[in-house]
């Protein structure tokens, strides 16, 4: 299969400080001569994001949408796959955590080896910068619990970094029905159980943030997320 384009996904929520850099380094990125598509989600930012996202909106290239109220990031995810038309469909938080700069570590295996699906892990030798050793822990506890529902080996599955074949995730999209950080069990799931779907997961590497500088993420989406997984795997 020849791929041509690959859309590029970006929620956001009250990113004022980070959403200039990172597009920077989203345009910047090398991509492997696809086109790129930059759907950026705001999904009800006060900060004045908003604001910023409106300079962006004739540039070419560019898809900006813009929900009234905060839906979380994964109604926002879910409005950005239904308006993508990529080939390749990748999501890119709107913070430094992660480097656009490796998208073609992800893209290699899918373009060479014909993988459905390939997740950048966290957790698999590359370096990041670790703030919470329990933050980590519940990662990886929740991931196993996981690969143990859907039978996969994933050693990240609350990674930002997953990368899809457009059709795929445009056939899931209409469905999703997680609208926070519950969208990571829940297409992990959904992949998991459609016939036949390549998994693939390759080192990145992280620049983790912290709370101060706007991390939104807390121990009640762990929870939150534990039921997703018995929900999406279970009673499918």
């Amino acid at each position: 299969m020849e791929y041509k384009k690959i859309s590029i996904i970006i929620p956001c929520f009250n990113e004022s400080r980070t959403i200039i850099e990172i597009l920077d380094k989203v345009c910047n990125a090398d991509t492997m001569g696809l086109e790129k598509e930059i759907i950026i989600v705001d999904d009800g930012s006060k900060d004045g994001t908003r604001k910023i996202l409106e300079k962006y909106r004739k540039r070419k290239g560019f898809k900006i949408i813009f929900h009234k109220n905060n839906t979380g990031k994964g109604g926002a995810l879910k409005s950005g796959f239904l308006e993508s038309t990529g080939d390749l469909v990748i999501v890119q938080d709107a913070d430094l955590e992660y480097n656009p700069n490796e998208y073609k570590l992800l893209m290699k295996p899918m373009i060479s080896k014909n993988y459905d699906v390939v997740y950048g892990s966290r957790y698999r030798g590359m370096s990041h910068k670790a703030l919470y050793s329990w933050h980590s822990l519940v990662n990886k506890l929740l991931t196993a619990f996981s690969n143990l529902l859907t039978g996969l080996k994933l050693t990240d599955m609350e990674t930002c970094y997953k990368l899809f074949k457009g059709e795929i995730i445009r056939e899931l999209a209409p469905n999703l029905k997680s609208m926070r950080f519950g969208f990571e069990p829940e297409i992990t799931a959904k992949l998991a159980h459609r016939k036949n779907t390549k998994f693939y997961e390759v080192g990145i590497s992280y620049n983790g943030r912290d709370y101060r500088e706007g991390k939104h993420i807390d121990w009640k989406d762990g929870v939150k997320a534990i039921i997703e997984i018995i929900k999406y795997n279970v009673f499918r």
